[in-house]
């Protein structure tokens, strides 16, 4: 059946304290949206549609970043989060199916709560409510059932005292039939205290049009929202704390879990060992029985099976490593292919290069890839030596079993097989030292007398 997926990122209470949309936040690396967006995506949805106000050519943009496919429409005035759903009716025009209501700040609903609740839509309500035990339910709206249907949503403020002893409560999530959707919430009113149009208000005219309304309930966690900075310190908390035990569980080993920090997308495979106080950002996989050593940064990169990397090393987008490849420490590899059984042991940079297998490049090894316009890519054949303090000015290559001499520029292709020296002939100045050092002292100590008496 088809899908569509309505997301408010507008008209979010926030006490963020920041010119940033609230949305934007990041957890695990990534804005919150796109945590949403990628939730959204798991249901396939024939429309995405964004309801953006403050900062909305921001939220635009970044949600476009992740799905392009989105649409947008802006709620030009935050009435509520009725009128926000009400800005995506003409794109859901037509649309036969269900239509999921998301949140821009609730980045933790999980794909299978989703699938649930629109098994309950097929199984005949015709709007489903997502809903939660809270722990400590002041404040939010409680969900009334009457045998195991929806009665209603009422909001703490209007509850009695029995209702306010519920413990079921309304986590905004919905899931409504398109023509449901397009029927009743033109008629939702702003008869309340704020003279807001709310979505909640769709259970009451959904019963009174004698459609069922169902409920599907999940963990509070899942359900937790970031309105300042201290929510999405438990948020990243929150999620940290899920996906270390989900690695673990998975067969990584996590030598100091509580200082291993992942994003969304990360990807590890069993038999790895994580040390201390590395970080992941988007877009890493490592395959199975890897090593990351301590203190190393990831972001956009794939290690394969058997490689080592750091300590103190950083793997930037475009990283491809090899099996067996080893990153030593204080190494920075940048958009380079690093083949299988090759060494970058330590106080390196390689970027916009390929290193055939089994090459070894020494301490200070520096491809040097960008002239201040242009990125220009180095080639380092297989079981190529490069010597310590080598610079390799790009775009150049080494051939397979060529040697760089230490301390040589290379500005011209190394053929295979050949040993390249490109530094300046030595001179030694017998005495000259003892000389020069005697004249500083002197220059020293006179300027250190001037002045005095």
């Amino acid at each position: 059946m088809s899908s569509a997926v309505v997301i408010l990122a507008a008209g979010l209470g926030s006490r963020m304290m920041s010119e940033m949309p609230k949305v934007l936040h990041r957890v695990a690396g990534e804005p919150m949206l796109a945590h949403v967006l990628a939730t959204a995506a798991s249901l396939e949805p024939e429309v995405t549609v964004v309801i953006t106000g403050h900062g909305a050519a921001q939220v635009e943009a970044a949600a476009q970043a992740v799905a392009p496919e989105a649409r947008f429409a802006r709620q030009a005035e935050q009435l509520g989060t009725g009128h926000a759903v009400l800005q995506a009716l003409p794109d859901l025009e037509g649309l036969e199916g269900d239509v999921f209501v998301l949140y821009g700040d609730t980045p933790f609903i999980r794909p299978e709560t989703l699938e649930a609740m629109r098994t309950e839509r097929e199984a005949g309500a015709g709007l489903v409510v997502l809903g939660f035990e809270a722990a400590e339910p002041a404040g939010y709206g409680r969900l009334v059932l009457d045998e195991g249907s929806l009665a209603a949503i009422v909001e703490e403020r209007d509850a009695d005292e029995a209702t306010r002893a519920l413990t079921l409560c309304n986590s905004g999530v919905m899931c409504v039939e398109a023509g449901l959707l397009r029927s009743l919430l033109p008629r939702v009113g702003n008869d309340n205290a704020k003279g807001e149009y709310y979505l909640t208000d769709l259970v009451a005219l959904a019963r009174g049009a004698g459609a069922r309304a169902g409920v599907v309930t999940c963990a509070e966690a899942e359900t937790m929202g970031v309105n300042s900075r201290l929510d999405l310190a438990a948020a990243e908390a929150a999620f940290q704390a899920g996906r270390r035990r989900e690695m673990m569980e998975a067969g990584v080993t996590l030598t100091a879990p509580e200082t291993v920090f992942f994003a969304r997308d990360t990807m590890i495979g069993a038999d790895t060992v994580i040390g201390q106080n590395v970080v992941f950002g988007p877009g890493v996989t490592i395959e199975n029985g890897a090593e990351i050593r301590p203190f190393c940064h990831l972001e956009g990169c794939h290690v394969s099976s058997g490689a080592q990397v750091g300590p103190y090393a950083r793997l930037r987008p475009g990283a491809e490593l090899g099996p067996d490849v080893r990153i030593g420490n204080f190494v920075e590899i940048k958009e380079s292919q690093i083949d299988a059984g090759a060494k970058v042991n330590h106080l390196a940079y390689v970027g916009d290069a390929t290193v055939g297998e089994a090459a070894n490049l020494g301490a200070g090894t520096i491809t040097c890839n960008y002239d201040g316009v242009m990125k220009h890519r180095t080639r380092i054949g297989a079981r190529a030596f490069i010597g310590s303090n080598g610079v390799l000015v790009a775009p150049v290559g080494v051939g397979d079993d060529a040697f760089v001499a230490a301390g040589s520029v290379i500005t011209s292709n190394v053929a295979p097989g050949a040993l390249a020296l490109g530094r300046a002939r030595q001179e030694n100045k017998p005495g000259l030292a003892l000389r020069l050092r005697e004249r500083l002292k002197a220059m020293k100590a006179g300027k250190s007398g001037k002045g005095q008496g």
